[in-house]
């Protein structure tokens, strides 16, 4: 299964993203509004990075409240990981893990289609799960 198939019902209007000059605190006030945890970063159309929770609170720590006038740019983490809609779930997942993220750019031709979290991969492979369950079940009742 690949990402193409997560993202089939989602279209452009649903991506939410912000800017590379962006003030922190919009961009806080974004993740709050929306209950998200994080959004990619553009520059002229383009992904360029993704400021996260994470970011948000490394840079608090680091520089206090004047972090919340600087530009997304000057926190984000960049560049950003991107995966494409061929990419598998399990492929997905495993980058993921193996780099201590938790969302995706998905991008095509180098154009932001979708915006993926680990709990979309989750989901998806919990879903896959109990499908391939019901159907031993099923098959194991009609033996």
């Amino acid at each position: 299964m690949n990402i193409a198939r997560i993202i089939a019902q989602r279209g452009p209007s649903d991506i939410i993203a912000c800017d590379v000059a962006t003030p922190v605190s919009h961009a806080v006030s974004i993740l709050a509004t929306k209950r998200i945890g994080a959004l990619p970063v553009l520059r002229d159309g383009k992904v360029v990075g993704i400021v996260s929770e994470r970011d948000v609170i490394y840079r608090l720590a680091d520089h206090g409240g004047e972090c919340l006038e600087l530009p997304v740019e000057q926190i984000m983490t960049s560049p950003a990981i991107t995966v494409e809609p061929g990419t598998t779930v399990d492929e997905a997942l495993a980058m993921m893990t193996r780099r201590r993220f938790r969302h995706f750019p998905v991008v095509e031709d180098g154009t932001l289609i979708a915006f993926i979290s680990i709990g979309d991969l989750v989901k998806h492979k919990m879903d896959e799960v109990q499908h391939e369950a019901e159907a031993l079940r099923n098959y194991i009742q009609a033996v």
